[in-house]
């Protein structure tokens, strides 16, 4: 996906990006049963997003409304050609920094076990079941709390919508806030279904049919 309205984020922007994820997940229904403790919520969740945006840097593509970051979309073009030892390398190191940082933040081992408990929280496997590759991902999509409702969801949204029509795209995304499945209804997305396995935590698995 490419576009010339938004700021392509770069890897020094990474400190603004974990602050603003942090910031807008700290009460996200998934990372609160994962990481149920808030201070420990609160040391670990700078640390988990920077191995993701690590990740995610060399797989996906990463915007932000402009270089103030007040908002971060991350989307990944299934689409695409990609090598497969690429995403393997960066998917591995970032399991094993995740892993890492969960037994340094709770020795316990109980905020891991919680991880490998809601593992399929944690992918994105269920648009397997899709069997269409002509498909954009949207992975994140934050907007900093004091920055909401000035239209910077819409924004990103509507850059993400218009590459999909124009090439012909599906688009997927998952969500665990009830809060957000009108949100993406607005955008013509439907739920394809709702994931429960554990902590009474459901996923919302949503695609926007291709136009």
């Amino acid at each position: 996906m490419e576009s010339q309205k938004l700021y392509r984020v770069k890897r020094e922007d990474f400190p603004k990006l974990e602050e603003l994820l942090s910031r807008c997940f700290m009460q996200d229904p998934l990372y609160c049963k994962l990481i149920p403790d808030e201070k420990t919520r609160e040391r670990l969740l700078p640390k988990l997003f920077a191995c993701d945006l690590t990740e995610f840097f060399d797989t996906c593509e990463i915007y932000s409304d402009s270089q103030e970051m007040n908002s971060l979309l991350v989307v990944s073009d299934e689409s695409e050609p990609y090598n497969p030892l690429t995403y393997y390398l960066a998917e591995a190191w970032a399991n094993v920094k995740t892993d890492e940082y969960l037994i340094m933040e709770d020795p316990s081992l109980k905020t891991l076990w919680n991880f490998v408990l809601g593992r399929d929280y944690l992918n994105s496997r269920w648009t397997d079941q899709l069997h269409q590759e002509d498909r954009l991902h949207v992975i994140y999509l934050a907007v900093r709390p004091e920055m909401q409702h000035h239209g910077l969801a819409a924004l990103l949204m509507q850059e993400v919508i218009a590459w999909a029509d124009s090439h012909r795209l599906m688009i997927s995304l998952e969500t665990h806030n009830p809060g957000n499945v009108p949100l993406y209804e607005h955008f013509g997305f439907k739920v394809y279904g709702v994931l429960e396995k554990h902590f009474g935590l459901k996923q919302y698995c949503m695609i926007r049919e291709i136009i």
